[in-house]
């Protein structure tokens, strides 16, 4: 019963990967670059192979049977998803665990949300068994932010402040784990989210408490944003973030009290909340 980890050095892949190795069960974690095989965790197997070229996935998804499924934000992004179902169903994956984004009206205009549902459509149409995972925004996304609230005292991040129900990567990581080891979650869609609604404003006042001074939230003036992005991101990504961003300024993306109790069952504790992980994260920073 090998399990495919696609991602295995991503954020979410590799708390996946790590989880199955330490519950001892034969794992292997796929990464682009040979340099990558060196992280995986003791008792996972490693190999290399790329979404984009098809030839390379046999080798990777010989054995397996189930398949941790998630597509690295790319410009090739669903040809990248189609060819991992193409080649699970070649190989006889049994079931699917995909990692997705949340598709409430209108966020399908998002470049990358929408690259998902062709994703989506593909694998269930494959007739493997699957289940969708769609978290909300991830609060380790807030790591790249680290100059900008060390040394500028200002929170980066242009979410606005209409809130969203962000969601530690790793309440992900355990969601996926109990769906790929667990019946009672087939062919279903779950959506992920942390404890609290937070807006740009709230996080900058949670950082303040963390670090003893005053951060301030940058603002939602996304033209600025971009252009301060740029030099750290390919302008096809600025562009794509910038429209989810202007989604998450005028529409939020707030959990229903439906969705937190549906999601307990997958997760199989309590949320993670912002405030512990900006304490994690902070106290990271401070020692470094």
């Amino acid at each position: 019963m090998t399990i495919l980890v696609i991602g295995a050095t991503g954020g979410v892949g590799s708390a996946v990967l790590a989880g199955l190795a330490a519950k001892g069960l034969p794992v292997r974690g796929m990464t682009r670059y040979p340099s990558n095989l060196e992280k995986l965790p003791a008792g996972a197997e490693g190999v290399v192979a790329d979404l984009t070229a098809p030839g390379s996935l046999i080798n990777a998804f010989k054995g397996v049977e189930q398949l941790f499924l998630m597509t690295p934000l790319s410009q090739n992004e669903i040809q990248a998803g189609r060819n991992a179902v193409a080649a699970a169903k070649e190989a006889g994956v049994k079931r699917v665990v995909h990692l997705s984004v949340p598709l409430p009206t209108g966020a399908e205009q998002i470049p990358h949300y929408r690259n998902k549902i062709f994703i989506e459509k593909a694998l269930k149409e494959s007739g493997i068994t699957y289940t969708i995972l769609r978290p909300n925004n991830f609060y380790q996304n807030d790591f790249w932010g680290k100059a900008a609230i060390m040394a500028y005292d200002t929170y980066p991040q242009p979410i606005g402040n209409v809130g969203l129900s962000r969601v530690d990567s790793r309440d992900v990581a355990d969601a996926a784990i109990n769906a790929l080891l667990n019946d009672g979650f087939e062919n279903q869609e779950f959506l992920l989210n942390g404890p609290d609604v937070l807006t740009a404003n709230q996080i900058a006042e949670i950082f303040s408490a963390q670090l003893g001074k005053t951060i301030q939230y940058g603002g939602d003036d996304l033209d600025a944003w971009a252009k301060q992005s740029q030099h750290m991101m390919p302008q096809w990504m600025v562009s794509d973030f910038k429209v989810m961003y202007a989604y998450f300024q005028n529409h939020g993306l707030i959990a229903s009290e439906e969705t937190l109790e549906k999601q307990k069952a997958i997760i199989g504790h309590a949320p993670r909340t912002f405030t512990a992980f900006a304490a994690e994260m902070t106290g990271s920073w401070s020692q470094g």
